[in-house]
C-alpha cells in the first residue's frame, strides 16, 4: 500500500502541475491565440481561414478543433484509465500523454500560414496530451493523500502550477516583448515560446515520472484480457457511481458549470484580442495577473472549504463565476477587462482545485481503482469543454458576436449553481439524520 501524506510525493506530484501548466498558459491563453489571432486575421479578410479546402471563421475553428480533441480525449479516456487501473499502469499513461503534448508544442515552433494545417493538428494534439495526462495526475489524489488533507494537496498542486506557468510567461515575455533586442520578428519570437513550452514540460515532468509511484494493479480483474477488462472494470465503476448518492448529484452539478469555467479560460484571450483590439503586451499582463491572483484564490477557497465546507464554498465560487459571464456581455474596453480578469483570477483556480478534492470526496477511499473513478470526472470535465467550445463557436458563427455566445454560457453556469445549491441541501438533510442517529 503506498503511504499517504509522504512530503516527498506530494511534491512530485505537485511538480506536474508545475511543468504542464506551461502549456495551458502560453498555448491555450496568451502567446498562441495572440500569434494565431494575428496572422490569420491580418493575411485573410474577415478572418477567414481554409482548412483542409473548408472555410472557417479564425476564432471559430481554434474552438471547433479544440473541442475535436476534447471529444477524442472523452471517447479514449474511459478505456485507457480502466486499463491504467486494471495492469497498474497508471504512470505509463501519465507518460505517454506527457510526451504527445510536448512533441506537439514543439511542432508549433513550425506554425505559420504556409504550415496552417499541420500547425493546427500540433495544436490539437496538444490539448490531447494535456488533457489526457491530466487524468492520471488527478487520480494520484487519493492514492498520495488522506481525505482530510485531500483538499491542502489539490490546492498545493494548482498553487505550483499556476507559479510555475508565471515563470515560463516571463521568459517568453522577455523574448516576445524585447524581440529587437534579439533581432528577431514578432512572429519568431511567439514560435520560440512555444519551443520553450516543449521543453519546460518535459522538462520538470521527469520529476514526477521519476518520483511518483507507478500504480497498483486492480486485483480480480486478470481473468479478463486487456480490453474487455477495461470495459467490464469501467461498468462496474459505473455502477459503483450511480450507488453512491453525493456522487451522482455532484457530477451533474460540475458538468454544468465546467461548461461556462473551462470555455471561458480557453476563449479569453481571443476575446480581448478580437473583441477589443487589446495588444500582445496588454493581454500577457493580463493573464498574468490572473494567474498571480489564482494563487491567491486557490489557498483561500481550501481554507473556505475547511471551514464552511466543500459544496457551501463552491456554491459561493459558482455564484461568482454566474456574475463574472453575465458582465463580458457589457465589457466594451480594456479597464473593463483588467477588472473581470482580476475576478476571474480569484474564482479561477478555487473552482478548479475545490472540485477535484470534492470528488475525492466522494468517491471510497483506499481503493486501487482510483484512475477509473476519475475517468468519469475527467470525462465529464473534457465533455463540458466540448459543449461549450461548439456552443460558443456555434453561437458567435450564427450571430457574428462573440458576447452573445458568453451570455448563452451564462445559462450553463446558472444550472450548475442550483444543481450545488440542490446538492447542498440534500447533504444537509444526511446530516441532520446522522446528527439524531
Amino acid at each position: 500500500m503506498q503511504e499517504k501524506n509522504n512530503k516527498k510525493t506530494i511534491w512530485a506530484w505537485a511538480m506536474f502541475d508545475w511543468a504542464n501548466q506551461s502549456y495551458n498558459m502560453v498555448i491555450t491563453s496568451t502567446i498562441f491565440p495572440a500569434y494565431y489571432v494575428g496572422i490569420t486575421q491580418d493575411k485573410n479578410p474577415g478572418g477567414m481561414v481554409t482548412f483542409f479546402g473548408h472555410k472557417y471563421v479564425n476564432t471559430v475553428l481554434s474552438n471547433y478543433v479544440l473541442g475535436a480533441s476534447y471529444l477524442l480525449i472523452v471517447i479514449l479516456l474511459p478505456i485507457l484509465t480502466s486499463i491504467a487501473d486494471y495492469k497498474g499502469q497508471k504512470k505509463l499513461y501519465l507518460q505517454m500523454f506527457t510526451w504527445l503534448g510536448a512533441l506537439a508544442c514543439f511542432g508549433l515552433f513550425f506554425f505559420k500560414m504556409s504550415t496552417f494545417e499541420f500547425g493546427m493538428i500540433c495544436f490539437g494534439l496538444a490539448s490531447v496530451g494535456y488533457c489526457g495526462g491530466f487524468v492520471f495526475y488527478n487520480s494520484y489524489l487519493p492514492q498520495i493523500a488522506t481525505i482530510d488533507q485531500q483538499d491542502a494537496v489539490s490546492a498545493k498542486g494548482f498553487i505550483y502550477g499556476f507559479a510555475g506557468s508565471i515563470v515560463v510567461q516571463l521568459l517568453c515575455f522577455v523574448f516576445v516583448l524585447g524581440h529587437k533586442w534579439f533581432g528577431i520578428t514578432e512572429d519568431f519570437s511567439a514560435q520560440l515560446s512555444f519551443l520553450i513550452v516543449a521543453i519546460w514540460w518535459i522538462g520538470f515532468s521527469l520529476i514526477p515520472f521519476y518520483l511518483l509511484p507507478k500504480g497498483v494493479p486492480n486485483a480480480g480483474s486478470h481473468e479478463y484480457n486487456v480490453l474487455t477488462g477495461g470495459f467490464k472494470e469501467l461498468a462496474k465503476v459505473w455502477k459503483k457511481v450511480k450507488q453512491l448518492p453525493l456522487l451522482k448529484r455532484f457530477l451533474p452539478a460540475f458538468f454544468f458549470y465546467s461548461v461556462g469555467v473551462q470555455t471561458i479560460m480557453l476563449v479569453a484571450a481571443n476575446f480581448a484580442a478580437k473583441e477589443l483590439k487589446m495588444p500582445d503586451d496588454a493581454l500577457i499582463t493580463i493573464i498574468l495577473i490572473i494567474q498571480v491572483v489564482a494563487i491567491i484564490g486557490a489557498a483561500i477557497t481550501a481554507k473556505a472549504s475547511e471551514k464552511f465546507g466543500n459544496v457551501q464554498a463552491l456554491s459561493v465560487v459558482v455564484a461568482i463565476w454566474c456574475l463574472i459571464c453575465a458582465g463580458v456581455y457589457f465589457i466594451a474596453n480594456a479597464n473593463q477587462f483588467y477588472v473581470a480578469a482580476a475576478v476571474v483570477g480569484l474564482v479561477m483556480g478555487g473552482v478548479q482545485s475545490l472540485s477535484r478534492s470534492t470528488f475525492s470526496k466522494f468517491i471510497p477511499q483506499n481503493i486501487p481503482d482510483t484512475a477509473s473513478y476519475f475517468s468519469f470526472y475527467d470525462v465529464t470535465e473534457k465533455l463540458s469543454i466540448v459543449v461549450g467550445l461548439f456552443t460558443f463557436g456555434f453561437v458567435e458563427a450564427t450571430t457574428g458576436e462573440m458576447r452573445d455566445s458568453a451570455l448563452v454560457l451564462d445559462g450553463f453556469f446558472v444550472i450548475g449553481f442550483l444543481l450545488l445549491i440542490s446538492l447542498l441541501l440534500f447533504q444537509n438533510k444526511i446530516t441532520a439524520k446522522e446528527a439524531v442517529a
